[in-house]
């Protein structure tokens, strides 16, 4: 009976999740009378791909996805591989590392207390990376909750006996990192990758902050300007255009254009999601 309640209860809960992406997947494709009338539920209403043809025509729109993927690509390769370092370093014992416990505190410290957002707009503003896709990267380069993660399941799920092998056959650091401690811990680096992959695509406050020109906004600055600012100069439409179309088609094109990557992403890493997570906890 708990697992018939049980099951019923999360089909309902992913309906619950699932039906307005359908919606606004359904808006999308519809037409500009059928939209603004509220006609559209589940299935699109005169079926249409204006919004997705004008959307993907505009450069504001298109730049702003290109410096998405570039973002998103340049911090997870950079912030993955800085973290793995950071952790593989403070997985080694006391004995090995004079000081590791001050160093775990001082990112540990980081993560309750902030220096403020002025002071971290002046930093980024005194290395010249305004309106850089590097002040997009850097400043939260590292998350020391990741960070963590790592370093949990280093120091738990690592044999031992591996990294005295690789050092008995003259292994240095770098290669027993990269021989040893990374083929063992690819569940949990899928996992990280994963969290790092949707950081970047969805953070739009920062695009926001350090970007004072449109054509270098990412993605997701660009639509919470738009949808949320209900700002659609953004999207530098042609009189005619703005008149053919709807405004709730275009938001809605672009909510899927921006949404979906993120989805046929997941599935991949999501099996090592729960894996990567608890593996380093759970010993039989």
């Amino acid at each position: 009976m708990f697992s018939l309640c049980n099951n019923i209860l999360l089909a309902l809960l992913g309906i619950v999740c699932v039906l307005p992406l359908i919606h606004v997947f359904a808006v999308s494709f519809s037409g500009a009378h059928a939209a603004n009338a509220n006609l559209v539920s589940f299935w699109p209403v005169d079926f249409a791909t204006d919004a997705y043809g004008v959307v993907l025509g505009n450069g504001n729109f298109v730049g702003a996805l290109q410096t998405t993927i570039l973002r998103t690509v340049l911090g997870t390769v950079v912030g993955m591989s800085i973290m793995l370092m950071i952790a593989y370093s403070l997985a080694r014992e006391n004995e090995e590392f004079k000081g590791r416990k001050w160093y775990v505190w001082f990112f540990v410290f980081t993560m309750l207390f902030h220096g403020g957002l002025v002071p971290g707009y002046i930093v980024v503003q005194k290395l010249g990376l305004i309106n850089s896709v590097w002040a997009l990267i850097l400043p939260n380069c590292v998350n020391v909750f990741n960070l963590i993660l790592l370093l949990n399941f280093f120091r738990t799920s690592v044999p031992k006996a591996l990294e005295e092998s690789a050092y008995l056959d003259g292994a240095g650091h770098f290669k027993t990192l990269v021989f040893v401690y990374l083929p063992i811990s690819m569940p949990a680096i899928a996992t990280i990758s994963l969290f790092t992959i949707v950081y970047h695509w969805n953070a739009w406050f920062d695009g926001l902050l350090f970007m004072s020109d449109v054509q270098n906004y990412p993605l997701s600055t660009l639509l919470q300007t738009i949808v949320v600012q209900l700002d659609l100069s953004k999207l530098t439409l042609d009189p005619e255009e703005y008149q053919r179309l709807s405004d709730r088609t275009l938001k809605a094109a672009q909510i899927c254009i921006t949404v979906t990557p993120i989805l046929v992403v997941y599935p991949f890493l999501q099996r090592y999601f729960v894996k990567g997570i608890v593996l380093g906890s759970v010993k039989e």
